[in-house]
């Protein structure tokens, strides 16, 4: 069997899964009403003005910025995925605008008012001094006194809950996908047939907890304001909540 990519071959594993259109079949189904939601609770909960300008950090195909832009809000989203972004741009205009860019790698210096990272975008990284280059570029990235939003799984009910193996297809195409968790890391096996070609991606995303977390704030000169444990912003609690959403602020 001739295996058209595997994650062997590739030094980082998102750069080739998220700029191959396999990765956006697979993740379809994703709630756009459960984001616009979300958007919406952040928004009663920082009170966006018209006048802020926003950073959204890893921002896949852009809809979460493309939606606050709908909101009349000014917008940039960055990723490292060129066809993400070359997607997100046929959606520009005068207050939204995407670009290639690696959240490791410092974008622009004191700029922005809030930046937002959601969506579990965060956690790829093989060291713990790439999170913290991460964390330190979106907030440099920031004015002072400006926010950060960190969107994150709960890594205690996630390994908890974790389904070990399961089959979907979709368009035609059946896709066996397996997880574990192992050295500190969840990971998802992905593997497919299409047009007579045999594909093997792995996701790999680091189990962080709070307190990992926060020693990244910490060395990044932010403040925690709030932790939220769900997209309806209800307190954070590391038994049972879904998600590991925080509010950050630059000194």
């Amino acid at each position: 069997m001739k295996v058209e990519h595997s994650i062997e071959a590739s030094k980082e594993w998102f750069g080739p899964w998220f700029d191959s259109p396999y990765y956006h079949i697979l993740y379809e189904h994703r709630d756009e009403k459960e984001a616009k939601d979300f958007i919406d609770n952040l928004n009663t909960y920082l009170d966006f003005k018209q006048s802020d300008y926003l950073l959204d950090i890893a921002c896949g195909k852009g809809r979460h910025a493309i939606y606050l832009n709908s909101r009349g809000l000014d917008v940039v989203g960055i990723d490292l995925s060129h066809q993400n972004i070359a997607h997100a741009k046929t959606y520009e205009n005068e207050k939204l605008h995407f670009y290639v860019q690696d959240m490791r790698q410092v974008f622009k210096q004191e700029t922005f008012d809030f930046a937002l990272n959601l969506f579990t975008s965060f956690g790829y990284f093989d060291t713990e001094l790439e999170n913290e280059q991460a964390i330190c570029a979106a907030a440099v990235a920031l004015k002072r006194g400006g926010l950060l939003v960190i969107d994150f799984l709960n890594p205690y009910t996630v390994i908890d809950l974790l389904v070990p193996s399961e089959r979907k297809t979709l368009r035609g195409i059946d896709f066996e996908i397996n997880r574990r968790y192992a050295q500190g890391f969840i990971m998802k096996e992905i593997k497919f047939t299409d047009k007579g070609k045999d594909y093997l991606f792995t996701e790999r995303v680091k189990a962080i907890r709070k307190i990992e977390f926060m020693r990244y704030f910490i060395k990044a000169g932010l403040k925690l304001k709030a932790n939220f444990g769900d997209y309806e912003l209800n307190p954070y609690q590391w038994q049972s909540s879904d998600r590991m959403i925080f509010i950050l602020e630059k000194a």
